[in-house]
């Protein structure tokens, strides 16, 4: 069955519908509560995959992570919506050792619901079978206002320990709005092998002072804890951030603003 999940999921935002629905106010961050996949023949609902999705004005990102193996994920794109359908225009994914960078556009319907919404697939073609896809969000952001808040690529990134500095090369995407945070990288090993890292969780800012709460991620250092981080604007549409370990190495981070 994980399998089954596994490959069902590229397809979770691939078909599109119709419905009359009045157009969503989508901004803000969300947590998922469930996935269900119903058929003729299956109907089953997944509720261990922790996935948290943001949408700023123009742009969305989400990340997940399987908590039995860590095996995580995250897309960011644009989107645009019409009444009650949801496109996304899907710049970049990454998904445990694969990537993709090609343009891609996908078509949701969104329904309101009292916590938060509801985006279904209602008839997804898979295994020569016909499939109603829905998953299920809570809404857990907040009216907080920052100087961060928006989509983010990650430009350059090194580290400094006393007199040496080391640059790391990756793709990262950082995401803060409505008081949620969300960042996921792709990373290459001395292997050559791709890895997906991801975190989310919840922000406040005071002055140039980030706080990140995380409540899950691929890595077992960052999951529950909280990181104090550095942010100094570059304009309006760049940052960096630094990250002091207790071993006195400093992780800069340089970024720029998604912008259409």
């Amino acid at each position: 069955m994980k399998n089954v999940l596994a490959i069902m999921l590229l397809f979770i935002i691939g078909c599109k519908g119709s419905g009359k629905n009045e157009t969503m106010n989508m901004p803000g961050a969300y947590k998922m509560l469930s996935q269900s996949a119903k058929s003729d023949k299956t109907d089953t609902t997944y509720t261990s995959r922790q996935q948290m999705k943001i949408f700023t004005e123009d742009y969305m990102m989400y990340a997940n992570v399987n908590p039995s193996d860590s095996s995580s994920s995250f897309g960011v794109g644009s989107y645009t919506m019409n009444g009650d359908t949801l496109t996304e225009n899907v710049i970049y994914t990454s998904s445990d050792s694969t990537s993709d960078d090609t343009l891609r556009n996908f078509t949701l319907i969104i329904n309101k619901t009292g916590k938060g919404y509801e985006q279904v697939i209602p008839d997804m073609k898979f295994s020569g079978q016909s499939w109603k896809w829905t998953e299920d969000y809570e809404s857990t952001g907040t009216d907080a206002k920052t100087s961060v808040d928006g989509i983010w690529k990650l430009v350059k990134r090194y580290q400094v320990k006393g007199n040496d500095t080391t640059n790391t090369n990756q793709v990262q995407y950082k995401t803060y709005y409505a008081g949620g945070v969300i960042w996921g990288n792709t990373w290459t090993d001395s292997l050559n092998k791709k890895h997906t890292g991801i975190g989310f969780g919840k922000f406040t800012m005071t002055g140039n002072k980030i706080k990140e709460s995380m409540i899950n991620s691929t890595y077992s250092m960052v999951t529950g804890h909280d990181f104090d981080v550095d942010t100094e604007m570059n304009g309006a549409d760049g940052f960096t951030q630094k990250i002091t370990d207790p071993d006195g190495t400093i992780s800069v981070e340089v970024y720029e603003r998604l912008k259409k």
